[in-house]
């Protein structure tokens, strides 16, 4: 593993890529980035004239609401409502730190209110109107002579741990698959996600290598990289301010509380955040670099 490095481009490697060109070394005035860590490798990366590796990005659970790559597509927001966001990523090597082109780059994530495209009746979505009137003030009475037959047991439904479930459903709201360009780079149309129980803010992803582009989506190969994307806790309070995510009834979990996030910064998934500060809801740009090895396989069930 003390071999493997993972690549986050400099100024003018960036400013010779089509997508990368976009991705901003450094926020204007009127922007914030939220995730230190990124902007730190970022800024050290252009003291340099060439680019700077780190190492490998972590490996995460697949979660239970993973569907195959079938939907090969930039924008997969279908009308949902939320924050706009771009979501660049850039996929490399890790030991060559070379970019990986024709991969195919999978991200699935839930609702401005939780909920999972193709598991709406199973994922646990927050919306809704807050309880009104006086909460009762007595204290139940009685003793309670059954024994709860459907207690949650093990780590909470929606994205985190857990085996793989089948849909219920045949919605695909906030799921697509597109294949990295000869510089490695995938560009999504989404919304920033939304919350919900047991889990902090955050974006699924996949990068499937040796595989072939057929009618039916991404066939063969195999799963190089499963991971998940953070946003650092700024981004997401600020989001919270905002319609729909303002009407969530559910309780956050912080970056921080989080059983899944790493801790570990832009290794870990935490995304680099551009937006404009005080005006979130008009959109956030989100980029990260994946250093993976194309020569693995990790599906998410083998940690």
């Amino acid at each position: 593993m003390s071999r493997r490095r993972m690549i986050v481009a400099g100024g003018a490697a960036v400013a010779a890529t089509g997508i990368g060109a976009a991705i901003a070394a450094s926020a204007s005035a009127s922007e914030t980035s939220a995730n230190p860590a990124s902007a730190a490798a970022t800024a050290s990366s252009t003291a340099t004239s060439g680019e700077v590796c780190y190492r490998l990005t972590s490996e995460t659970t697949e979660g239970p609401y993973y569907i195959d790559a079938d939907k090969i597509r930039k924008d997969i927001t279908e009308d949902k409502e939320g924050i706009p966001m771009t979501l660049r990523l850039k996929v490399i090597d890790s030991e060559t730190c070379k970019p990986l082109s024709k991969a195919a780059v999978d991200i699935w994530h839930c609702d401005a209110l939780g909920l999972y495209s193709g598991y709406e009746s199973s994922s646990t979505g927050g919306g809704g109107t807050p309880p009104t009137g006086t909460p009762p003030t007595d204290a139940p009475t009685g003793t309670p002579t059954d024994a709860p037959t459907d207690a949650p047991t093990g780590t909470p439904p929606g994205g985190g741990g857990g085996g793989h479930q089948e849909p219920t459903d045949d919605k695909r709201y906030l799921r697509g698959t597109q294949l990295t360009d000869r510089h490695g780079y995938v560009e999504f149309t989404t919304v920033f996600p939304g919350w919900y129980r047991g889990r902090c803010v955050h974006v699924h992803t996949k990068v499937h290598v040796a595989g072939t582009l057929t009618d039916s989506g991404y066939e063969g190969g195999h799963t190089c990289h499963t991971g998940q994307l953070f946003f650092a806790e700024e981004a997401v309070l600020a989001s919270a301010e905002v319609s729909p995510y303002s009407t969530s009834t559910t309780e956050r979990t912080t970056l921080d509380e989080d059983t899944i996030y790493p801790g570990n910064g832009t290794q870990g998934g935490l995304l680099n955040l551009k937006y404009k500060k005080g005006r979130i809801g008009k959109g956030v740009v989100a980029s990260l670099t994946l250093g993976v090895d194309p020569d693995v396989t990790h599906d998410g069930t083998d940690l």
